[in-house]
């Protein structure tokens, strides 16, 4: 009696629940859609008012002028994420084994430095980095964008991997010694197959971070050949800020890559991210 009497009671309270977490998620990504909306729109109903809930009479013309102008930048800024992403993953994950297995002197100092190192604002590295690179012929490079992309991501990337390396048993890294492997041998051939989630979660926020980085390329890159796409989209918002249609539509298509690989990495993400938040 007393479990039939608060069944009903339990269902409302997790319907409730239900209504209020999507009334919240359809308040937070009411920006994209009405951004999706906005691209769709064309430029004589931009300025209705009220303006049309949905594209009523929707046209793709601002998506055309997307890849009439815009293509360059993004191709830029796909080479620079995904050199962000070798070059953080090739530095993180060996530092990350060093401190999670090899317990290297000074070991505990160096994780503090890698936190302090994340709450350096990162106009004040730019700076830095442009004082560097005028010295080395360095501005307006992309590799140039790639190592200071880097600098954002590594810190996050050591302690990400240092905290899933943790967690692998040490008798396996103890039957590859008997074996006859060397540190670097058990860190290529056992502990990198073993650390996938982490490897997918360092590569997909440093690519997040190199894609939507603004305060690097404004100050490192800004007037020169290879220009990512934040750029992109500043100049043309500066060139043409009455084409709303077009400027949504460069948001939209700048979105998209990032929206893609977190839909299909965000098992291993989740997996990744609460690596060593449990001990046994």
């Amino acid at each position: 009696m007393t479990i039939a009497q608060a069944s009903p009671h339990r269902s409302r309270g997790s319907s409730g629940k239900t209504a209020i977490g999507l009334l919240l998620t359809a308040v937070m990504l009411f920006p994209v859609y009405w951004m999706i909306n906005v691209s769709l729109t064309p430029e004589q109903d931009m300025r209705k008012s009220p303006p049309d809930l949905f594209p009523a009479h929707g046209t793709l013309a601002g998506y055309r002028a997307v890849f009439d102008q815009q293509l360059p930048y993004l191709g830029t800024s796909l080479v620079i994420g995904l050199g962000t992403v070798v070059l953080t993953v090739a530095l993180a994950a060996p530092a990350g084994y060093a401190l999670a297995k090899l317990r290297p002197r000074g070991g505990g100092l160096l994780s503090f430095l890698f936190l302090v190192a994340q709450m350096i604002p990162g106009i004040i590295m730019a700076m830095g980095f442009y004082a560097i690179y005028l010295q080395l012929g360095l501005l307006q490079s992309v590799p140039g964008l790639i190592v200071a992309d880097s600098t954002l991501a590594v810190p996050f990337a050591v302690l990400i991997f240092t905290a899933f390396m943790s967690g692998i048993p040490g008798e396996l890294l103890q039957a590859a010694q008997m074996d006859g492997a060397g540190p670097l041998r058990t860190f290529r051939s056992v502990v990198l197959p073993m650390s996938r989630n982490s490897v997918v979660t360092v590569s997909l926020f440093a690519f997040l971070w190199s894609w939507s980085d603004f305060v690097f390329a404004s100050t490192l890159a800004n007037g020169g050949a290879h220009e990512p796409i934040t750029l992109g989209i500043y100049h043309y918002i500066g060139n043409n800020n009455q084409e709303w249609n077009a400027i949504m539509a460069t948001a939209v298509v700048a979105s998209l890559p990032a929206a893609v690989i977190l839909v299909l990495a965000q098992r291993y993400v989740a997996a990744g991210v609460t690596a060593g938040a449990v001990k046994d």
